[in-house]
C-alpha cells in the first residue's frame, strides 16, 4: 500500500470513530484483536496441554507432580464434554452480544469469567477443577465469536483487506497457542502443575486488561447494539437469492429442538458422571445391553434429522440445495475433527508412554539449538509487532501498552529461564506438551504456501479441498501406525513419527477446516447465517465428543490387539471419508447452483 492510499484508508477510519493509526498497513486495533486473541489462546492451549497429562498421571503423595491417576476413559469422558461445550456456548454469547451488551462487553466479560476459571484451575482439587472448566466454557461462550465479530465490523466497509486481516489474526491465535504449550507445558511438567495452570490463568488476567485498556481505539466498533442496527440486520436479504423466504420455526420444531437439547446436554454431562462418579442418570432409558445414554442421543439424533428434513422440505429448490451441501460438509467435518483431536487426548498419552523423549550429550545439544530458534525467533518477531504497536498507540492507549509491556516481559523471562534449564543439564526427558507447539508451528510454517496454492490456476474444489484435508492428516496416522508396528512393553517409538504426523495433521487442517466457514457464508442466505454457523459448531462439538471417547480406548484398544491397530482406526475412516467427499463432486457441485 502506497503513502497516498494509506492516508485514505486512515481517513476512513477516522471518520468511523476508529484509531487511523496504522501498523504494517492495517489500523491498530486489529493488532490489539491479535494479542488479546493471542493471551486468551496462550491461556486455553497451555491449560488444555496439561489436562489430559495431570488427569492420568500418578498419584504421588505430596508431589507436585501427582495426578490423579485416572484411566484414559474416564479423562476422556471429561475432556470430550469439555470440548463439546466450547463449540456450543458460542452459539448463545453470539445472540446475547447481538441482541444486548455489544462485542466488546461480550468479550470482557467472558475474558474476565475465563480468568476466573484459570484462577479455579491452579488449586487443581475436584471441586475447584469441575468449576474452572464450567467457568471456561461459560467464557468462552461470550468470548469467541465476538472477537470475530468487532474485526468483521471494523472492516465492514473495506472488505478487500478482510481477507489480510483474518489472515493476521489467525497468526494471533497460532502465536498464543505456540507460546502457552511450550511454556504452561513446560511449567507444568518440570515444576509442577500448579505453575502450569496458573500461568495460564496469569495471561488470560493481562489479556483481558489489555483489551479493557484499549477501548479509545476501537470508538464505538462492538458498542451495545442499537435499534437502527438490529433493524438493519433484519432485513438484510441473499440478493443472490430473489427466491429466498422466510421460513420460521413452528411450535412443533421448538418443541423438538427443546427435547433433542436436553437429550444432548444430558448425554455429554451423564458420560463423565456415569465414567467417573458411577452415577447414571440415564440409566431408565437403557433398552436391552444399550446404555441409556446411548438411547437417549440416538433419540435426540433421530429428531435432528427430522426437523432438518421438515425444514428443508418447506424451503425453495436453490436454497434447499444450497444449505444440503453445508450439511453434507458438516457431515464430514465429524469424521475430520474426530480424528484430528485425538491430539489433546491419546497422543498426549502417547508421547508420554511410548515415545523415546530422554536426550543426552550432541543430540541434546541439538534439541537445544532447535528449541531455542523456535522460541527466539517467534518471540522476537512478535516483540517487533508490538514495539510498532506501541509507538502508534501509546497516546491514546498509555494502560494498555504498559500491561502488554508487562506481558512481554514475563514470557521472555520465563522462556530464556526455560532455554537456560534445558541447556545446563547434562541430560533432559523432552516434555510431552513440546509435541503439541509442532501443529501451531507447522501452520505458521505452510500457512502461506498453502493460500498461494488456492489462490492460483490449481485451485480445486471444495469437495477436493475436503478429501484431500482428510486423507493428508490419515497419512499422519498411518505413519504412527507403521512406526509402533510390532514394539512390545518397554520399547519405545522415535519422536520422529510423531512430529512427522503433526506435520501431516497440520497439512490437512490447512486443507479442510479453514474451508468450511467460507463456505457457509457464501452458501447461506444471510438471514441464516448464525443459525448455520451454529449448525457448523455443532459438528465440530460433535467432532470433539467422538475424538474423546475413541481416544479414551487407547489402553482397550492397545491391550486386546495392538497400538498400532488403535492408529489404523484413524487411518482407515478418514481415508474412506475422503474418497468418499470427492465421489460426491458431481452431486454437490449440482447442490451449489453456480457458488464458486
Amino acid at each position: 500500500m502506497n503513502q497516498e492510499s494509506e492516508a485514505s484508508f486512515s481517513e476512513e477510519l477516522e471518520k468511523q470513530g476508529i484509531d487511523g493509526s496504522l501498523v504494517l498497513g492495517h489500523p491498530s486495533g486489529l493488532f490489539v484483536l491479535f494479542f488479546t486473541e493471542m493471551w486468551e489462546r496462550f491461556s486455553f492451549y497451555g491449560m488444555r496441554v496439561l489436562l489430559i497429562n495431570f488427569l492420568t498421571s500418578a498419584i504421588i503423595s505430596g508431589s507436585p507432580f501427582s495426578g490423579w491417576g485416572w484411566d484414559p476413559v474416564q479423562a476422556g469422558a471429561l475432556y470430550g464434554t469439555y470440548a463439546m461445550l466450547l463449540y456450543i456456548t458460542p452459539i448463545f454469547g453470539g445472540i446475547v452480544a447481538d441482541k444486548y451488551l455489544g462485542y466488546r462487553y461480550a468479550v470482557v466479560v467472558g475474558a474476565a469469567i475465563m480468568t476466573l476459571g484459570h484462577l479455579f484451575m491452579a488449586f487443581d482439587t475436584p471441586l475447584f477443577l469441575y468449576l474452572g472448566l464450567g467457568a471456561l466454557v461459560l467464557g468462552t461462550g461470550f468470548f469467541k465469536p465476538n472477537m470475530t465479530s468487532i474485526l468483521s465490523e471494523m472492516y465492514k466497509k473495506f472488505p478487500q483487506k478482510k481477507d489480510g486481516a483474518y489472515t493476521i489474526f489467525y497468526m494471533g491465535v497460532n502465536s498464543g497457542a505456540f507460546f502457552g504449550m511450550m511454556l504452561c507445558g513446560y511449567l507444568g511438567e518440570k515444576v509442577g502443575w500448579h505453575w502450569g495452570f496458573g500461568l495460564a490463568g496469569i495471561f488470560m488476567f493481562l489479556g483481558t486488561l489489555q483489551f479493557w485498556f484499549a477501548k479509545p481505539i476501537f470508538g464505538k466498533v462492538g458498542d451495545p447494539p442499537s435499534k437502527e442496527l438490529a433493524a438493519e440486520k433484519a432485513a438484510a436479504v441473499n440478493t443472490d437469492l430473489p427466491e429466498d423466504k422466510p421460513n420460521p420455526f413452528t411450535k412443533l420444531d421448538s418443541i423438538l429442538i427443546f427435547v433433542m437439547t436436553v437429550l444432548g446436554l444430558g448425554f455429554a454431562f451423564n458420560d463423565p458422571l456415569s465414567k467417573i462418579a458411577g452415577v447414571d442418570l440415564l440409566e431408565n432409558f437403557q433398552i436391552g445391553s444399550m446404555a441409556g445414554q446411548n438411547v437417549a442421543i440416538l433419540i435426540a439424533l433421530v429428531l435432528f434429522l427430522f426437523v432438518v428434513i421438515s425444514r428443508l422440505a418447506r424451503y425453495t429448490k436453490v436454497v434447499r440445495d444450497r444449505l444440503i451441501a453445508v450439511i453434507i460438509f458438516a457431515f464430514f467435518v465429524v469424521f475430520f475433527w474426530m480424528s484430528f483431536e485425538q491430539g489433546a487426548s491419546s497422543l498426549v498419552i502417547f508421547a508420554r508412554e511410548n515415545v523415546d523423549r530422554s536426550l543426552s550429550g550432541s543430540s541434546l545439544t541439538i534439541f537445544n539449538i532447535i528449541n531455542t530458534l523456535l522460541t527466539v525467533v517467534p518471540l522476537a518477531l512478535v516483540t517487533y509487532v508490538v514495539v510498532l504497536l506501541t509507538k502508534k498507540t501509546y497516546g491514546k492507549a498509555p494502560l494498555s501498552n504498559v500491561v502488554q509491556f508487562v506481558c512481554f516481559a514475563g514470557v521472555w523471562a520465563v522462556a530464556l529461564w526455560m532455554l537456560y534449564n534445558e541447556f545446563t543439564a547434562e541430560s533432559s526427558e523432552i516434555t510431552v506438551s513440546w509435541f503439541s507447539i509442532m501443529n501451531s508451528f507447522f501452520i505458521i510454517t505452510f500457512a502461506n504456501f498453502v493460500s498461494k496454492i488456492w489462490d492460483s490456476k490449481y485451485n480445486p474444489p471444495a469437495t477436493f479441498k475436503y478429501g484431500l484435508g482428510l486423507i493428508i492428516m490419515a497419512i499422519g496416522f498411518g505413519l504412527l501406525a507403521f512406526g509402533a508396528y510390532g514394539i512390545q512393553d518397554g520399547i519405545k517409538v522415535s519422536m520422529v513419527w510423531l512430529i512427522l504426523a503433526y506435520m501431516f495433521h497440520t497439512l490437512g487442517e490447512l486443507c479442510l477446516s479453514p474451508v468450511g466457514l467460507s463456505y457457509v457464508s457464501k452458501l447461506v442466505p444471510a438471514r441464516m447465517i448464525g443459525f448455520m454457523f451454529g449448525m457448523w459448531y455443532l459438528a465440530i462439538a460433535i467432532g470433539n465428543k467422538l475424538a474423546a471417547i475413541i481416544g479414551g480406548q487407547i489402553e482397550v484398544i492397545t491391550k486386546q490387539y495392538s497400538l498400532s491397530t488403535f492408529f489404523l482406526i484413524f487411518t482407515i475412516v478418514p481415508i474412506v471419508a475422503g474418497l468418499l467427499v470427492m465421489m460426491l463432486h458431481p452431486v454437490i457441485k449440482k447442490l451449489m447452483h453456480g457458488v464458486k
